[in-house]
């Protein structure tokens, strides 16, 4: 396999969970060389991460290399400056000050690399009178606006099942890393990039405020449903539910003609976008009484056979199973010492001449020590022994 298109470039992360270390995940499946700072003995909080066991890891730290330093300590401050020293970006998720606290803000690592791009994920972000607060994905979905969107309109706000504010914000972080990689090339100079999980969030919410400031119209919870756009909803069948989207007005009369009454196509109740929206409840209910006499597959297979938009709600043992999932390798198989069945997510996106790959699942703790401060900052063996033996890794 190829190296990756960010192949000769270097990360250094620091922080932990998920809003920053997602993003050195996607650099690093793409073949940055992304070194990880963790704290010495106990490491990274998503070590101990998964549900009955600790599989999260293997995932978010893959390709990574592990290196342990003391971060509140002076000598683990400076070997950080004598990484960015070497390095193109520096990643990091604390809470806004505290690297200015390190004496490693960005005018002191700019001074001593001017090339260097300052990847920070925060609550807030950097700036603004909740910058100093502590900031949790969670606390910005709701922020954002995704979390009164989520779930049914009969219950309390709901989240989506995954920590999706803290992954969209390191997602724009990698973003804005390219962007600044690419100003680079024009100047020679690095900058900051910072991404604020409510604002990565609030990039997702589409038309909502235009609507209310517009037309005084405030998004509510909607359930399955989408308003006025029909028919697009999760339907029974003999053997479990299917989503259909049918909702643009050419692709619904090839589902009226799957459904033997091909008339429906030009109804005036449904023939068009608006005439469709008004009637939603109608369509949703005739449609559920057609779907519920077929199986999953037949339905699909009939919804395939007419170009309409169908699928399967999709759990992990599906993905496993699904010839599609399988023939652009998008769950991969990685060997571990520990986990003997591992399988992941695979790397996207997907690029034709330098498409990446999954080389080593995430690393034991400091398994690189010897590497990094050996091989990149040229220490001696005795003096990685008299800094290990101090504690500062």
């Amino acid at each position: 396999m190829t190296g990756g298109a960010l192949e000769g470039l270097r990360l250094i992360e620091m922080g932990q969970l998920i809003a920053g270390p997602f993003c050195g995940q996607h650099m690093a499946d793409h073949g940055a060389e992304v070194i990880k700072i963790e704290p010495p003995k106990v490491g990274d909080a998503m070590r101990a991460w998964g549900r009955n066991k600790p599989v999260w890891w293997p995932v978010i730290g893959r390709n990574k290399k592990s290196i342990t330093l003391n971060l509140r300590d002076k000598k683990g401050q400076d070997i950080v400056k004598e990484l960015a020293k070497k390095a193109d970006f520096l990643l990091e998720n604390f809470r806004p000050g505290t690297m200015e606290k390190w004496g490693l803000g960005y005018e002191e690592l700019s001074a001593i690399n001017e090339a260097i791009i300052m990847i920070r994920v925060s609550g807030y972000g950097q700036t603004g009178p909740y910058s100093q607060r502590a900031g949790y994905g969670s606390i910005g979905e709701a922020m954002g606006g995704m979390r009164n969107l989520a779930g049914d309109p009969s219950t309390p706000p709901s989240r989506v099942g995954l920590s999706i504010g803290d992954s969209l914000a390191a997602t724009y972080a990698c973003l804005g890393a390219m962007m600044a990689l690419h100003r680079r090339h024009v100047t020679g100079k690095g900058q900051v990039v910072d991404s604020a999980i409510y604002e990565a969030v609030l990039a997702m919410m589409e038309s909502t405020i235009p609507e209310y400031t517009e037309a005084n119209f405030i998004r509510e919870r909607t359930g399955s449903i989408l308003p006025k756009v029909a028919p697009s909803n999760v339907y029974p069948t003999k053997d479990g539910e299917v989503l259909i989207g049918a909702n643009q007005d050419s692709v619904w009369k090839r589902m009226a003609a799957a459904m033997g009454q091909p008339e429906l196509g030009d109804d005036a109740r449904y023939a068009t976008h608006e005439a469709r929206g008004e009637n939603q409840a109608e369509m949703d209910e005739f449609i559920g009484e057609w779907t519920k006499n077929y199986t999953s597959k037949d339905l699909l297979d009939l919804m395939n056979e007419h170009g309409v938009p169908a699928g399967k709600i999709f759990k992990a043992p599906d993905m496993l199973e699904d010839p599609h999932f399988e023939a652009r390798e998008a769950v991969v198989d990685v060997e571990h010492d520990t986990f003997k069945n591992l399988k992941m997510q695979s790397v996207f996106p997907k690029l034709s001449e330098t498409p990446g790959d999954v080389k080593w699942p995430g690393p034991k703790l400091g398994e690189h020590n010897a590497e990094v401060y050996g091989q990149v900052l040229g220490m001696t063996s005795d003096e990685i022994a008299s800094l290990e033996a101090e504690g500062i890794i």
